[in-house]
């Protein structure tokens, strides 16, 4: 008897496996849940883009490893009249369509807020253009912009508002236009139902105290809702610059850069260059010639960000 009772003692007293103490460690359990994430990051994100960096300061062609070169490529870009037309259309691109979707997406925000019949068929309706497949929509949109079968020429022309048919993507200044339209109804959903559920968060009662107290509603916005939407805002606004200011298939599926290499941004003609043509090292250096701008815009919308959280 006394030899199993100490038998069962030493038993309850062993301690436990050496993988169970670790499991048990906060700190290397939350290591072992980010390893997953790491990697991918790591072979996404982290390799492809030393890889880039590689590229661009080498003469590297497909099929021909070549040699380095320095800031070479990016002196050569720099000097190319293409790449300053595809940087102030990324410009001018990623500018007009976030204000657009901005002013569109809090609009249709403010009225999906309301209580109304068929409010959740319509919520989920408007994310309809931000569900379906961009090239799929894409590829929509230039039928719809096609100058001998274009519904919008054929709507026009009835109205009595043209007397012949416009060549929407043969023009270069109508190609501007006709990508930043279908990018802003692209983008609208998604701006809308993030701005909606912000607008969710803000407490009925303080709209309705200042409503006692006599204020119109354009003051209750201005002074109630939108600083306390203003922090939603401009998160929505950074997700929105990060992937207009990169965005490469509206481009491509409906202009492919042209006409005569007008509508290029930094992504297609990053893509042309490098894929097209061949010239691997030089197609990278456009990429990264991104990198800085992009990173810029990040780092000052989210120290304002910070600011506003703060005040």
């Amino acid at each position: 008897m006394a030899i199993s009772a100490v038998s069962d003692t030493t038993l309850r007293e062993a301690p436990p496996p050496r993988r169970h103490r670790l499991l048990e460690d906060e700190r290397w359990l939350a290591f072992m849940l980010l390893v997953p994430t790491i990697v991918l990051l790591g072979l996404f994100i982290a390799y492809p883009f030393m890889r880039g960096i590689l590229l661009s300061v080498t003469s590297s062609r497909v099929g021909i490893p070549g040699e380095f070169v320095g800031l070479a490529n990016f002196y050569k870009i720099f000097n190319d009249g293409i790449f300053r037309t595809a940087v102030y259309n990324t410009f001018l691109y990623t500018g007009v369509t976030t204000v657009f979707k901005l002013a569109l997406g809090l609009w249709l925000a403010m009225l999906l807020n309301r209580n109304f019949r068929g409010k959740a068929f319509t919520r989920a309706f408007i994310l309809l253009p931000f569900i379906i497949p961009t090239v799929l929509s894409t590829f929509a949109w230039k039928w719809m912009f096609d100058p001998t079968f274009s519904v919008l020429n054929w709507l026009l022309y009835h109205l009595g508002l043209i007397t012949g048919r416009i060549n929407w993507l043969g023009d270069p200044d109508l190609a501007m236009i006709s990508i930043i339209i279908v990018n802003i109804w692209r983008g609208v959903p998604f701006f809308a139902i993030s701005l909606l559920a912000g607008l969710q968060t803000i407490s009925p009662e303080l709209n309705e105290a200042a409503a006692i107290d006599g204020a119109k509603p354009w003051q209750r916005f201005w002074h109630i809702t939108w600083p306390l939407l203003l922090p939603v805002t401009m998160v929505v606004m950074l997700f929105s610059v990060i992937q207009t200011f990169a965005d490469f298939q509206i481009v491509y599926v409906m202009t492919g850069g042209g006409p005569a290499n007008a509508t290029h941004l930094f992504a297609t003609y990053a893509y042309q260059i490098g894929v097209g043509t061949g010239l691997l090292s030089e197609g990278a250096a456009i990429s990264l010639a991104m990198f800085p701008v992009l990173f810029l815009i990040v780092v000052l919308q989210l120290l304002y960000i910070r600011r506003v959280e703060v005040r």
